[in-house]
């Protein structure tokens, strides 16, 4: 009987046309609600400029700081993902969006390095879960071959945050004084209202899954249960459906790792490139954030080309192995180069190398997972990366606390994610599949 309804229902689908519609009415939104996150959790690398002044910071207590943010994320990602899969995601994800928004907001009060550690903690557990879920959500709505151009269309807002990032944090730290305020007060309390706002829209907006959404007739709804359920049976005889079973592969566990080395980069570059690029160029707080979207704008066409070919080609593991070693030699030239001008350049490689990787990583590491086991795998994978987000941008502060420069720093970072191209091209996924109706 689902055989049959399957071939009376699923011709009179375009996938082509599917695919668009899905894109148009669910990836800007995301987008959007992922440059506010990324926003939040890197706007504090903005506010450095003068909150490490304004309250004695030196480069280390910066470092485990901003890092520290992943320390909160990692120990409640799995559990919120897992929330997520049993009470859906229009809840789960406006929860997280007015949690987090109020955390970031709520910045503006740090007073001295406690203050600074408990926040930033706080602010991981706050946003736990978002990133994986959403992840978790693509794989409700698009088939394999289209995820990875749908994970690096929705990743570009990692990029974009820093586009429009940089040049609003810039001009917010101007309000210095302003009401009383310090600029970085400003900047902490201004970024964290989108975050609630959009909590409350992504309620009304977000449907649970195809089967809930409005805008879908019958029939492109039975195709994409249809297709959906047939790529699950597929993966059966190569992935995981259980949270044991994802929890226990070695391969997930490599993909972890793989992460892991890239995240170190992603955001050691993220929460430090104000500063590297004010200690390079002299510039103002202002000058900085607008020249800091230079390195940004590079990695967003990066990961849309990048994740285009991907899917296109059907191919994971080079695009990210190719991805990784560019993304290892922008930073190493960054670390040797004198000329402002050439580090920029360099820096701008690194990023769209390091960005690169998010598309292809994530649509791969999709393939072997489905049901329950994709919101245990993926959040697993997601969490231990992300303590490269912890230990990257300590890294960094380490180093430079050491040498007083950046240089040596660059070229450590640069370790990581060429340690990740060399695990990739050791990495042997099973072969993919692809499901026809």
């Amino acid at each position: 009987m689902e055989n049959s309804a399957a071939i009376v229902t699923v011709p009179m689908v375009s996938e082509a046309e599917l695919i668009s519609k899905l894109t148009r009415r669910l990836i800007p939104f995301m987008f959007v609600l992922y440059i506010a996150a990324y926003l939040d959790r890197i706007n504090v690398g903005f506010a450095a400029l003068q909150l490490n002044q304004a309250l004695n910071f030196d480069p280390e207590v910066f470092g485990l700081g901003a890092g520290i943010f992943f320390i909160g994320y990692f120990i409640f990602e799995i559990p919120s993902n897992l929330v997520m899969e049993r009470v859906g995601a229009r809840i789960w994800m406006a929860r997280i969006l007015v949690t987090w928004g109020i955390i970031s907001s709520a910045m503006m009060f740090v007073n001295g390095v406690f203050t600074f550690y408990v926040l930033r903690f706080l602010l991981g557990i706050a946003e736990a879960g978002f990133f994986p879920g959403m992840i978790l959500y693509l794989t409700y709505w698009f088939p394999a071959e289209a995820r990875g151009r749908a994970v690096a269309r929705f990743m570009t807002a990692t990029a974009i945050a820093g586009v429009i990032g940089g040049p609003v944090s810039g001009l917010l730290l101007r309000m210095d004084r302003v009401g009383g305020l310090a600029g970085w007060q400003w900047l902490f309390l201004i970024e964290g209202i989108p975050a609630i706002v959009l909590g409350f829209v992504a309620f009304v907006y977000l449907p649970d899954g195809p089967e809930r959404a409005a805008w879908l007739s019958a029939e492109e709804k039975a195709w994409i249960v249809s297709r959906l359920r047939d790529e699950r049976l597929a993966k059966r005889h190569h992935g995981h459906e259980s949270v044991r079973g994802a929890l226990g592969s070695g391969r997930i566990w490599t993909l972890a790792f793989i992460y892991f080395a890239v995240v170190m980069s992603f955001y050691g570059i993220s929460l430090w490139l104000p500063q590297i690029i004010r200690f390079f160029s002299g510039l103002s707080d202002l000058a900085v954030g607008f020249v800091s979207a230079i390195p940004w704008i590079a990695a967003s066409f990066g990961m849309v080309l990048i994740g285009r070919s991907s899917d296109r080609t059907g191919e994971r593991r080079w695009h990210i192995a190719m991805s990784a070693f560019a993304g290892a030699a922008g930073l190493v030239a960054a670390g040797f180069l004198d000329a402002p001008a050439a580090q920029l350049a360099a820096l701008s490689l690194a990023a769209v190398g390091i960005w690169g990787t998010m598309g292809p990583f994530w649509a791969m590491s999709s393939d072997f997972l489905s049901g329950t086991g994709a919101a245990a795998g993926i959040a697993l994978i997601n969490s231990i990366g992300n303590l490269g987000g912890f230990l990257g941008p300590y890294l960094v502060g380490l180093v430079r606390s050491r040498t007083e420069n950046f240089s040596l720093a660059l070229i450590a970072l640069a370790v990581w994610p060429l340690i990740g191209c060399l695990v990739t091209l050791a990495f042997r996924p099973r072969s993919t599949y692809r499901v026809t109706i």
